[in-house]
């Protein structure tokens, strides 16, 4: 604390005055309008045109026009007709996650406790595939899992598949492109978490009798859940939404909700129905996200 000396007539002088706080108030909106600016150009004036082109007349065309009827009915209509793949959507992207999760989980812990001086190497082995184009790998799955390539052809010999059996194709080839396509997004931000896991947290556990699963199970776990959450989430979004796996891997028996809004505004260039397809993808992974959200942060509290 700083002593004011006393002046001439015995009084110490005024303190100087505090900094009006009306002078830095605005620093931060300032800092974060740049960033604004480029959510409400590229994200917020093309969602209000998606918005609109959903309640455009589906009678219309786009030689012809569409005119804005404010037609709500295009929403169930859609539901109503694609409601399959839909469904489809979010069980390929449910099972890949459970898939990625058992690699996944385990491979950012071995890298991040285990690794040692191989610890960068292994990062690079697992970002490594993401410096090739999505197209590419996911073209390259096409010719490993094809009727005439050798894994096949091993499974066959082994009867694991029968004469006419194929991996190409099923639904198994859809989630398997999901799952390797989508896994870096999962073990970054888990290892992140496990990096910083405080040995001595683990040590104190077992000190105290806790056998290693207890140990996982208390500790490491729930230190490890702020990974985990974000990892899932970059996972199951993009793949809820993928339509180059499908389309590259699967039939269109196999086709997910994606395929449908590729083929509403590139093929069948209707308008209306691949916005209001485009509108309840995002709502539903929305409700998705912010369920799993709350049910997460309940479970880490507890």
């Amino acid at each position: 604390m700083t002593l004011l000396a006393p002046t001439r007539s015995g009084k110490a002088p005024d303190p100087p005055p505090a900094p009006r706080p009306g002078r830095y108030r605005l620093l931060p909106y300032l800092l974060l309008l740049p960033g604004a600016a480029w959510l409400l150009v590229f994200f917020g004036v093309p969602l209000l045109q998606l918005a609109a082109a959903s309640l455009y007349d589906p009678n219309g065309s786009l030689s012809t026009g569409y005119a804005m009827t404010w037609a709500f009915g295009n929403y169930p209509d859609v539901v109503q007709a694609y409601w399959p793949q839909f469904l489809r959507s979010f069980g390929y992207a449910g099972l890949a996650l459970v898939l990625a999760l058992l690699m996944g989980y385990p491979l950012a812990y071995a890298i991040a406790q285990k690794a040692g001086r191989w610890k960068n190497l292994l990062l690079v082995c697992v970002v490594a595939p993401m410096f090739t184009s999505f197209l590419v790998r996911t073209l390259a799955w096409k010719t490993i899992l094809s009727d005439n390539g050798a894994l096949v052809g091993l499974l066959r010999d082994v009867h694991l598949l029968g004469p006419d059996g194929r991996l190409l194709a099923t639904p198994f080839a859809v989630v398997l492109g999901l799952t390797y396509n989508f896994l870096p997004f999962l073990v970054l931000p888990l290892y992140a978490s496990l990096e910083r896991l405080d040995q001595r947290l683990l040590e104190a556990a077992s000190d105290l009798y806790a056998s290693p699963v207890q140990a996982f199970r208390r500790v490491t776990l729930p230190l490890s859940m702020p990974g985990l959450v974000a990892g899932t989430l970059l996972f199951f979004i993009p793949a809820s939404g993928d339509y180059i796996n499908a389309e590259l891997l699967g039939t269109p028996n196999e086709y997910m909700i994606g395929n449908v809004i590729d083929s509403a505004f590139l093929v069948r260039l209707d308008y209306p129905q691949g916005a209001a397809l485009s509108f309840l993808l995002m709502a539903a992974i929305l409700a998705v996200v912010f369920g799993y959200l709350r049910r997460a942060g309940t479970e880490e509290v507890l």
